[in-house]
């Protein structure tokens, strides 16, 4: 039921040769010495069958695969078997090292970003087309340049026409040869910047790929909640994997014994806060409310008084949005709690898909001397299984931090008992303080609950 992310794994190099494998020695060697931290080399292919850089690969337990062109018959074959390869092996980037064939427009698009490579010259100085090995070093010499150097750089539909990631200069001495420049080229450039263009490069697709998988993971709320101490007041709101019933959740926490001194109470079918202890309240203005309300096809939950606002908008014919642009965050300085909301809205035709929808809402100051107001709101469509929780506090501190980012991504259960007994029992036992769970079938309006108090 849950998609938990797999551990972070390092992004999956090939590195394409068609030689003796001086540049994929390099690389090798950067990821044993730990200056390639982020991507891994999972396949070397190699354009031609006797090339020596495959027994490089072997050697350091890396998979090998050859694709040649003549065998292949076609460029089009050529690229097909060579995508075959890197598909297989899941392969994220493509790294060219003294790979001696140019590849198509449509095969470097499928790689936009993705296919590095490097070149014995700075570009633009002696590059392009037909500019390459020992070739590029005749040519600087021709030229007289006094300094040459190497280059990589992204790999487009242009030969050596790509963005640059890294250049390193070499002085040209008076007695070189193509050969003896090559060499130093070789030693005190390419090797150098190749492996750490690859690292730069791998670890941008690694954190994009985490990003990505981050944006569409499904947390389990419970253990959000067991890895954070003091979360706060927290809604969550989301769809039944199986019935399809709108989940509706609150809780809230606390350290001082004003806060502590709390129960939740539920009258005619809303939710409220009230003094376990009377006798003990110090102040009542920002921990007795109305937390949750229903006004016609809508159900409203919020961490404060402005349960009663949203409701009072909503008799007026005005909207969710309209009545949190009148309130701001608490006054409760230094901490500046945000003002968290929710709201379902159940379908007016009870045969209508979706059934319902909901809102969520943050009003948080966006300084630390709450000079100004930030007011965001997240509308969803539901999504069977799923839910978004927000809460008002990243975790504890003092002041205590607001919440940040978009609501979490949460797995809700099937089934009530099960939901209220995960939150409940993940909440740190020292601060939580009360617990709402309503499940309602959007169809007929009726509605299950669940209440826990701290306090019996």
């Amino acid at each position: 039921m849950v998609n938990t992310a797999a551990p972070t794994e390092k992004t999956k190099i090939a590195v394409l040769i068609s030689g003796g494998g001086t540049n994929l020695q390099a690389l090798i060697d950067a990821q044993r010495d730990g200056v390639i931290r982020h991507g891994r080399i999972a396949l070397v292919i190699s354009s031609n069958s006797i090339a020596h850089g495959l027994k490089r690969a072997e050697k350091a337990g890396i998979e090998t695969a050859v694709v040649t062109k003549k065998q292949a018959g076609s460029q089009e074959a050529f690229e097909a078997g060579i995508l075959k390869e890197l598909e297989s092996h899941g392969i994220e980037m493509i790294v060219l090292a003294g790979f001696m064939q140019i590849l198509s427009a449509d095969f470097v698009k499928r790689y936009d970003k993705r296919i590095i490579n490097v070149h014995p010259s700075l570009i633009p100085a002696f590059c392009g087309k037909g500019c390459y090995g020992l070739k590029v070093h005749e040519m600087a010499l021709d030229y007289g340049v006094k300094v040459t150097g190497a280059t990589v750089h992204y790999v487009n539909e242009i030969p050596d026409g790509g963005q640059i990631i890294a250049q390193k200069p070499v002085m040209i001495k008076k007695n070189d040869t193509p050969k003896t420049l090559q060499k130093r080229v070789m030693a005190e450039a390419e090797w150098q910047i190749l492996p750490q263009a690859a690292e730069k490069v791998a670890k941008r697709l690694m954190m994009e790929r985490n990003a990505r998988m981050k944006q569409y993971q499904i947390n389990d709320i419970g253990q959000l909640l067991a890895d954070n101490a003091y979360p706060g007041r927290g809604i969550v709101i989301g769809k039944s994997k199986e019935s399809g019933k709108a989940v509706c959740a609150y809780f809230i926490m606390g350290r001082s014994d004003n806060s502590r001194n709390r129960i939740f109470t539920t009258k005619e079918g809303e939710l409220f806060t009230e003094p376990f202890d009377a006798a003990k309240v110090e102040d009542p203005s920002l921990i007795i409310y109305a937390a949750l309300r229903s006004f016609e096809n809508h159900l409203i939950v919020t961490n404060g008084d402005q349960t009663d606002t949203i409701y009072d908008f909503l008799k007026e014919g005005k909207s969710f949005e309209e009545a949190l642009a009148t309130r701001k965050f608490e006054p409760d300085h230094p901490n500046l709690t945000p003002r968290i909301s929710g709201i379902i809205d159940f379908a007016a035709d009870a045969k209508a898909e979706p059934a319902f929808a909901y809102r969520m809402s943050i009003l948080k100051s966006e300084d630390p001397d709450g000079n100004c107001c930030g007011r965001y709101t997240y509308c969803y469509e539901p999504e069977a299984g799923l839910g978004h929780f927000i809460h008002t506090y990243e975790c504890d501190g003092n002041p205590l931090p607001t919440f940040a980012g978009e609501p979490e991504r949460v797995a809700v259960s099937e089934d009530i008992d099960e939901f209220t007994e995960l939150l409940w029992h993940n909440l740190n036992s020292a601060n939580k303080i009360s617990l709402y769970v309503r499940y309602t079938d959007p169809a007929s309006g009726e509605y299950e609950e669940r209440l826990v108090n701290k306090h019996a």
